[in-house]
Formats: structure tokens, C-alpha cells, sequence
């Protein structure tokens, strides 16, 4: 299958994302398979929906936890069977020794155990609702989880998709020390300290991903995720930074920009992961792709609803909850008003040194909540449009309510 236009992003690896015009094109060696043929996938035009669709919202919570009871038991990577292990026990000793400090570390473990919208359960949920959605075929009873519906192997790879996820999370709290950052020498001790922490707990959940991966014994499968992490790793590299590593936006910068460095950081793990549950249930590659889009539009939902968190919901309100610089509602606010770069160069050493205030408050007047809005309904309407793909069920409703329940749709 050929390219059938010239791509404005092109990564030559295997494994790669081809951004067109016209097209979303995913490479995966040794056959090019055209995702999104047709559609402009940058559009942010208003969908009309189905109205049996529009109904009132269902509440996050309830949807997850509805959709726990159709896969069986909770999904997350913090359960149980996790939280007595003596690794983890001895992760959360240490951390405590970090309370009271400013390492990002404690940050990203407080979002790990928030019940919100954020929460790395879903992840794993999503997975075993696709596997599911589409049932399995050619599969040896042995291999049933007849109390779940899916298979062990599914049930496997939705934990690896959790802890990958996860791990990319901690290993993101690490603090990039220089020379003369803390003068403080106990200031100095606590960062150090909780680096270790940071690096040695990420790199112990993602060599166990790589474990439970190879128990799988299948090399596409392990191909697939890899490339996932690759992805995932790209994504800390796209764009300007500051000596944290923390991204910053650049003049010019593009709703494709942000769509790029959205499906290297997340949409690419969760499409990945649905297509290899669905691989792993002996599905044919049409089926395959298709939980791969649902997977990655479901994600730039997800992302595009996160970002504007910050200035929608009432905890966000006057600046009290942190934001990314490139999340969506900020670019398209530079957009229009380019005048803001002034305020956002002076974090050009340490983005803290951004009045976050006065973005937030050019952010609530601008445009750029309404066009984040609307690209968040395209990306959800494009996962329910694939959902349709598959046959009515439970799993796919309950598919459809976390969707719903995301925002505004």
C-alpha cells in the first residue's frame, strides 16, 4: 500500500507516525497500514451527534465503575496483589521520607492514587473492555478468564500497558540537578534522594512490564509495545525545554504539534495496547487497526479533557491548578495573542519563572477554551465512530459511557 500524499511530519523508523493532510498512516514494518484515509484528522469542526446520544452525563466514577464489573475486578495496577508486594511496600517507605520536600516525585504519586478522571485505572480498564467488545477466537478453553470473559494473556497485557504508563510517569519526576541549583545542602540531600527513588521504582515497574511481556511469547506483540515506549520516549524530545526538561511552546507552534507530541506520549500506548489485545485474540489486521484508532483517538480525547481541567472545573479557578504551557487551550491562545511569548520567554531557564496568573487569565478570555472543546468532541465523536465498528454489547456501551463521562461530547 502506497502513501497517497506528501506527510507534513515523517519519521523514517519503523513503527512511525506519518502525519498528511489527508491521512494518519502507521508504519509498522513490515506493511504500512493507512489509519485514517480521508479525513482530515487535524479538523476541529463541530460533529452532530446521534441525539439518543446526548443524554445527561454520566458521572466518571460511576461509569468506571460500572465497567469494573462487566470485565469482573478492579483493573488497576494498584491493587492488591501490587500494593502487598515487598517492592512496592518498600517504594512507599522511602517516599515517605520525601514529605515535606519539593520533589516532583510526591506529586506524581498523589495523581496515581487520585479517583479521578487521571487515574491510571482506566488505562488497563479501556484494554480489557476492547478485549471484550470483541470477544476472542480460536482460543483454547485454558486460556479463558471465564469469571472476566477474556483471555489470561489480555488480562496480562493490560497490566503492562498500566505499568509502562506508569513508569513513564515516575521516571518524568526526576529533577535535573546542576551546579549551585541548592544551595541548601538538606535541599540537595532530599532532591538527590528522591531522584533515586524516582529512577530505581520506574525502572522497576518497567522491567517488569518487559517480564510479563515476554511470558506472553509473542514477538509481534512484544514488537508492538516496544515501539510504544520508543514513542513514549520521542515524546520528551519534541518541541523547546527548559533545564528541566519541561516543554515549552515556540512561536508557530500548531494544533499538529500538539495532535504529535499527544500520540508519541500517550494515544500511541493506548492504540498499541488495544490493537495487541486484539491481536492476542487471534482478530484479523482490519480488526486489529481498528482498536488501534479507537485506542488513539480515545487518548487525544482524554488529553485534549485533561487540559482543560485547569479552566473549567472550579479548582482550577484563578490559577489554582497547574497547566502545561503546550497543553491545548494555551497554544491555541498564543495563537491569538502572540504577545504572550514575552511572558512565556522568561522561562526559558526555569519555566517557573512564568507568570502561570496572567497565562490562565489570557486563557479564560481568549478562544482557546472553545477550540480545545471542540477538539475534544472531534477525537471522542472518531473513537465512537470505530466503536460502532464492533458488535453491541455491554463492554461497548460501557465503552461508550467512560467516552461520555470523559466531557463534553
Amino acid at each position: 500500500m502506497s502513501l497517497a500524499t506528501k506527510p507534513i511530519y515523517c519519521v523514517s523508523r519503523a513503527g512511525r507516525f506519518l502525519f498528511s493532510k489527508t491521512s494518519l498512516v502507521y508504519r509498522n514494518a513490515p506493511t504500512v497500514s493507512v489509519l485514517v484515509q480521508g479525513h482530515n484528522l487535524f479538523s476541529t469542526s463541530s460533529v452532530q451527534l446521534n441525539k439518543q446520544a446526548i443524554n445527561p452525563r454520566p458521572d466518571w466514577n460511576r461509569a468506571v465503575s460500572e465497567a469494573e464489573k462487566i470485565v469482573g475486578y478492579p483493573t488497576s495496577f494498584l491493587s492488591l496483589r501490587w500494593l502487598l508486594s515487598d517492592e512496592i511496600a518498600n517504594i512507599a517507605l522511602h517516599l515517605r521520607k520525601l514529605v515535606g520536600s519539593n520533589h516532583p516525585l510526591l506529586k506524581t504519586a498523589k495523581g496515581l492514587l487520585n479517583n479521578g478522571r487521571s487515574s491510571m485505572q482506566a488505562w488497563g480498564l479501556i484494554v480489557l473492555l476492547v478485549s471484550k467488545v470483541a470477544g476472542h477466537k480460536l482460543v483454547d478453553d485454558i486460556e479463558i478468564d471465564k469469571a472476566a470473559g477474556v483471555l489470561h494473556s489480555q488480562r496480562a497485557l493490560a497490566e503492562v500497558t498500566e505499568m509502562i504508563r506508569t513508569s513513564n510517569l515516575v521516571h518524568k519526576g526526576l529533577v535535573n540537578i546542576y551546579p549551585g541549583m541548592y544551595p541548601d545542602d538538606r535541599t540537595m540531600q532530599d532532591m538527590t534522594f528522591g531522584n533515586k527513588i524516582a529512577l530505581l521504582s520506574g525502572d522497576y515497574l518497567l522491567g517488569n512490564s518487559c517480564a510479563e511481556l515476554a511470558t506472553l511469547r509473542n514477538c509481534e506483540l512484544v514488537e508492538l509495545m516496544s515501539s510504544a515506549v520508543r514513542d513514549m520516549a520521542e515524546a520528551e524530545f519534541v518541541g523547546e525545554r527548559d533545564k528541566q526538561n519541561q516543554p515549552l511552546p515556540s512561536p508557530g507552534l500548531t494544533e499538529q504539534d500538539w495532535t504529535l507530541r499527544s500520540v508519541l506520549s500517550a494515544g500511541s500506548l493506548l492504540g498499541k495496547s488495544c490493537q495487541g489485545t486484539l491481536k492476542l485474540a487471534g482478530h484479523g489486521e482490519e480488526l486489529q487497526l481498528m482498536g488501534y484508532r479507537f485506542g488513539q483517538h480515545l487518548a487525544l480525547a482524554w488529553q485534549a479533557c485533561l487540559e482543560l481541567e485547569p479552566f473549567t472545573s472550579s479548582a482550577g479557578a484563578d490559577g489554582q491548578m497547574s497547566f502545561t504551557l503546550t497543553s491545548a487551550p494555551v497554544i491555541f491562545t498564543l495563537q491569538h495573542d502572540p504577545s504572550l511569548f514575552e511572558e512565556i520567554d522568561k522561562g526559558r531557564e526555569n519555566i517557573d519563572d512564568v507568570d502561570y496568573s496572567k497565562i490562565h487569565a489570557a486563557v479564560m478570555k481568549g478562544p482557546g477554551i472553545a477550540q480545545t472543546k471542540e477538539l475534544q468532541r472531534h477525537h471522542a465523536q472518531k473513537a465512537l465512530q470505530e466503536l460502532e465498528g464492533f458488535e453491541e454489547n455491554d463492554a461497548r456501551k460501557a465503552l461508550s459511557n467512560i467516552i461520555f463521562a470523559m466531557g463534553e461530547i
